[in-house]
């Protein structure tokens, strides 16, 4: 990756890699979930704090099989069925994965499942021979395989699924006597002829991320797959290809998204609203039929009420619009609460920090604030207040009032004449 952060926790859809596969786990509801971890530890042990993870490190790196057995501490005394994924492979489905497990333990109990699939382009993936009704035959990797078996499209993806008691009994008996000189997971497999059995999946649920190139892929596969299924769920996108959602992004039917919107984390979209084009949204929440964009950036803690409008190069944070309210031109509206029916002109922004501290306004329901305002918090405009065009307010208006803050206007007849001529009569001077 050329990168100072671990390969596991480069992100896609704002989520790194590893995170995806541990949510995904989270649906079998499993006893124990360990991540072998060997350079880089510090970082990825941060990452899942707090997430019921047990980590065992593998010191020396000496391939898959060696990998899995560091796990055997931290799963001492487990006696079900043990999942194997990787950290680098983020897009296997928690359907898989219940698949594999629900194929290991059939009535012929095969030794293991191995997940396999077929690409594009077999290229140097491990392969799996197997019958007609998956019972494999034999594995082996690409580098130790012979023209025949290099020619079987069946590949290894190296996820795994084993009865725990056999596991560790089945790693110690594996050797390193390959092209590689590593203990290889696949291995188990062909020991002491125990018949074990293959499933298969897509080629980019089983994608590995080993670059900044596969990352991007991934991130578009990912991104294809959650546009098809918010437009199944009813959501209109006009250009689906242009529009980027998040891990996390919850977006109701009947909302239609105009091209080139960014969701970032955090993000919730209520029924019938419209998100314009060339909007960013991210840590917000916009209520049912409420009107967003062109050009509206929603930052973290804006909450816009139902019906309420959010126009052109318009952003908020951390503020509330209440029903019907609307900042429908070029404003900063941040700490702020907006009463229902509010208008806010064009050019408003609430001063909310003074290099030390930020503050709040509160703008009642139905106030109009004219345009090129500049609300000096902490400050309070009334119900129904109006704040003439141009004002600076830096104390409370009451409910009802109009407040004028700005010098008279001051006329100078022919002034302008008078000066250009003075000026004009300057340069010539100069010649």
């Amino acid at each position: 990756m050329k990168s100072s952060l671990h390969k596991v926790l480069h992100p896609i859809a704002g989520r790194p890699m590893l995170l995806h596969l541990l949510a995904e786990t989270e649906a079998l509801s499993p006893e124990r979930r360990v991540v072998v971890v060997g350079s880089g530890r510090e970082q990825v042990e941060k990452a899942v704090a707090g997430k019921g993870v047990d980590i065992a490190v593998q010191a020396e790196q000496l391939g898959t099989g060696h990998a899995v057995a560091q796990a055997k501490e931290a799963l001492h005394g487990f006696a079900g069925d043990v999942l194997i994924l990787y950290g680098d492979v983020p897009l296997v489905r928690s359907e898989t994965m219940k698949a594999m497990l629900d194929r290991l333990n059939r009535p012929d109990e095969p030794r293991a499942v191995v997940l396999g699939f077929r690409p594009d382009d077999a290229g140097a993936y491990g392969r799996i021979i197997a019958d007609g009704q998956g019972v494999i035959a034999k594995m082996v990797e690409y580098k130790d395989a012979d023209a025949e078996e290099r020619a079987v499209t069946l590949c290894n993806s190296g996820l795994m699924a084993v009865h725990a008691a056999e596991l560790f009994v089945l790693l110690d008996k594996i050797g390193n006597e390959n092209a590689a000189g590593e203990y290889y997971l696949p291995d188990i497999v062909m020991l002491d002829g125990a018949p074990s059995a293959v499933i298969e999946t897509d080629a980019i649920e089983v994608a590995g991320v080993n670059s900044r190139i596969e990352l991007a892929a991934l991130e578009a596969a990912w991104q294809e797959r959650r546009r098809e299924e918010a437009m199944r769920e009813g959501v209109t996108l006009i250009a689906p290809e242009t529009v980027f959602f998040s891990y996390d992004t919850q977006i109701a039917r009947d909302v239609t998204v105009e091209p080139n919107v960014v969701f970032g984390p955090g993000v919730i979209v209520e029924e019938g609203a419209i998100i314009h084009a060339f909007s960013h949204l991210e840590g917000a929440t916009v209520r049912g039929g409420a009107d967003i964009g062109p050009y509206a950036r929603l930052r973290p803690g804006a909450d816009i009420g139902e019906g309420a409008r959010v126009g052109n190069f318009v952003e908020i944070k951390k503020s509330t619009l209440a029903k019907g309210a609307k900042a429908n031109h070029l404003s900063y509206i941040g700490d702020a609460s907006v009463g229902a029916g509010a208008n806010i002109g064009a050019g408003t922004i609430t001063c909310n920090y003074d290099g030390f501290g930020k503050y709040k306004t509160e703008i009642g329901a139905g106030a109009f604030i004219g345009s090129n305002s500049a609300l000096v918090a902490p400050v309070k405009i009334g119900d129904g207040a109006i704040v003439g065009a141009g004002s600076t307010v830096t104390a409370d208006v009451s409910a009802d009032a109009l407040v004028l803050i700005r010098p008279p206007q001051v006329e100078k007849p022919g002034w302008a004449q008078r000066f250009r001529a003075k000026m004009q009569a300057s340069k010539d001077a100069k010649k």
